[in-house]
């Protein structure tokens, strides 16, 4: 792949060669958004305590108030009907539904799910539940958290609980979110809850997160009324060398083990790449057949995407040995992550090659932008619908090539508490004014509505590219 920057024009997405049933969603996580940290019932989580850690978050941002969805929930969901998504991807919080991690179940935790996951049904929009998106009860951290076996027990526990009361209506689950994040960022970088800088806790943690998933899937399928479908969300990079350089070269095979390969290897029945292990020279804490409960299928692979990965190498800095270094006159989000929309389709179509999925669905696409609010009240965001159009044309492409591609959930929602960086970065279709709780749908999502209501009339006229199985 070049390292061009990207386009300033992105293409207009060919909506014919997105499937009939094409999942139009929006993604949301209970931290970012929910709110009520003490309310009925619900327990500390570990981003409760990193947010009170001096310096940890940006402007001592916290998460105990974010967007109120806790309490203002139906709004929320009359928003994404007037959008017309006809799905949503929302997480369960742990530490609501199971304040100690494991034993007691709080009813009012489970109460509230069961009434959102009601009023999404009656809207007309397709309830996608993920189990595990960070909030970790501190309970469990107490304990010793995700480098102990114990926690990825407990998430089996807790997953059967959830599937038990919502698994009569829901039918899609997603496992964990982003392992990467929980093992090499919350404990090997330390930027994220739990935020330790440990490599052999952070190893332990990887092989534990990808235990978790395998005994929640299992957990899943033996507790939910109906026939689930399940599967992980991986937050995946093409990764690319800097220059010609062997060392360079070297350097993006290491990153593309960390981001990818370290992932998708084990999920997939390959155990772990032999290449990272002798790179970290830590053994994951392998026992018995843990790899074959790794390894239980899945029913679709969850890909988040954000950025590519054009990599140096970087012999004194932590594992991978490599890093990543931004590519002259490219587009950036304020994030500092560069816009590059080819990257999804080149991703989708390797995983989708080297791995064969049943099913890959992108659970997670978005940037964040300096939105501006003018005075009539609009919210104007270009570079937000140029994004979007330019991904989702990766998107149909990717599917011209052959990608078993069924969906696309932009992050987010609503703007909200995004982790370290606090609430000065904007993901949101939605604008929130944290003040007021006063919600704005932006022009980012008055075109996303545009798109979905087009496919819809395509999809009537049978002229989008029929659905795959």
């Amino acid at each position: 792949m070049s390292t061009e920057p990207r386009e300033e024009k992105p293409p207009v997405p060919d909506l014919s060669k997105l499937p009939p049933d094409f999942r139009w969603g929006v993604a949301t996580s209970a931290y970012q958004i929910e709110g009520a940290v003490r309310a009925d019932g619900r327990a500390p989580s570990i981003w409760d305590t990193f947010c009170e850690v001096p310096g940890a978050v940006d402007n001592g941002d916290t998460g105990a108030v974010a967007c109120d969805h806790y309490h203002r929930w139906p709004q929320d969901v009359a928003l994404m009907r007037q959008l017309g998504v006809g799905a949503y991807r929302f997480s369960v919080a742990w530490p609501r539904v199971r304040p100690d991690g494991v034993g007691r179940v709080n009813p009012a935790g489970l109460d509230f799910y069961d009434r959102l996951v009601d009023a999404v049904l009656a809207a007309g929009i397709r309830p996608v539940v993920t189990l595990y998106h960070w909030d970790l009860p501190q309970a469990l951290q107490d304990r010793g958290g995700w480098p102990e076996r114990s926690t990825a027990e407990a998430f089996a526990d807790y997953a059967a609980v959830v599937a038990a009361r919502l698994g009569d209506r829901v039918t899609d689950w997603c496992t964990v979110n982003e392992p990467l994040c929980v093992a090499w960022i919350g404990h090997l970088e330390g930027r994220m809850a739990p935020g330790e800088r440990d490599l052999t806790r952070a190893v332990r943690t990887a092989h534990h997160v990808l235990l978790g998933h395998g005994l929640a899937t299992r957990a899943v399928r033996a507790h939910a009324a109906r026939p689930a479908s399940i599967g992980p969300v991986l937050n995946l990079s093409p990764c690319e060398p800097a220059s010609d350089r062997p060392a360079d070269v070297a350097a993006a095979r290491r990153m593309d083990g960390h981001v990818n390969r370290w992932w998708l290897d084990p999920l997939h029945g390959r155990g772990y790449p032999a290449d990272m292990l002798a790179t970290y020279g830590v053994e994951p804490p392998v026992r018995g057949d843990d790899l074959a409960v790794i390894a239980t299928p899945s029913d679709f692979l969850g890909v988040n995407y954000y950025f590519r990965q054009v990599v140096a190498d970087d012999p004194d800095g932590p594992p991978p040995y490599a890093r990543q270094v931004p590519v002259p006159g490219a587009t950036q989000t304020a994030m500092g992550w560069e816009a590059y929309p080819a990257g999804l389709e080149d991703l989708l179509v390797a995983v989708s090659e080297e791995y064969a999925p049943a099913r890959i669905m992108v659970t997670e696409s978005g940037a964040a932008w300096p939105d501006r609010v003018t005075p009539e009240d609009t919210v104007e965001d270009p570079e937000r619908t140029a994004y979007l159009a330019g991904h989702l044309a990766a998107c149909a492409a990717a599917r011209e090539r052959g990608v078993p591609l069924d969906g696309y959930f932009v992050w987010s929602l609503l703007d909200n508490f995004e982790w370290a960086y606090g609430y000065d970065k904007r993901f949101g279709l939605v604008h929130v004014d944290y003040a007021t709780q006063r919600r704005t749908v932006k022009a980012s999502g008055l075109r996303y509505a545009e798109l979905i209501r087009a496919h819809q009339r395509l999809a009537g006229s049978s002229e989008a590219v029929p659905a795959r199985g």
